[in-house]
């Protein structure tokens, strides 16, 4: 096989890796009455309290007006709060409440759950090799969005 069509060969397998990851821990916090966005939102919350709103619509990748739909509706949900900034009226930050905590929970314990099963078996010498990869292969791809700006 040619280097081209491995590396070819290798981003189609990631890509499909990744959907089919996305897909499988969407079914499962659908079953308990989540969305994806919204278990991504608590997960990235319940890691960083109290981040800005437009610093977790980076994280997340989301648009600003998707992020504000979003916290909108998992603050009527209960999921959060939006509390003003002590340096920054015009900035919002965003702590979970109790209920929102909850939720956090039960979403690491579905994603702790799904890493046993997908990574049982898997050598922790491979696993470090492809993580160092994907790490390279992502950092270079950062450096193409950087470079790649129109003018």
């Amino acid at each position: 096989m040619k280097r081209s069509e491995l590396q070819s060969q290798f981003l189609e397998e990631l890509t499909k890796a990744s959907r089919k990851i996305r897909t499988a821990f969407n079914q499962r916090v659908t079953a308990h009455g989540l969305t994806y966005p919204r278990a991504r939102a608590l997960w990235r919350l319940a890691e960083r309290p109290g981040i800005a709103q437009t610093e977790l619509a980076c994280e997340l990748e989301l648009e600003q007006p998707t992020m504000v739909r979003l916290l909108d509706r998992m603050e009527e949900h209960g999921l959060i709060e939006r509390r003003p900034s002590p340096v920054d009226r015009r900035v919002k930050l965003i702590a979970l409440t109790p209920h929102g905590e909850e939720q956090a929970t039960m979403v690491r314990s579905i994603a702790d759950q799904m890493r046993h099963e997908v990574f049982a078996g898997i050598d922790m010498d491979d696993l470090r090799g492809l993580t160092q990869l994907l790490q390279t292969v992502t950092g270079r791809v950062a450096e193409l969005e950087a470079t790649d700006v129109p003018a």
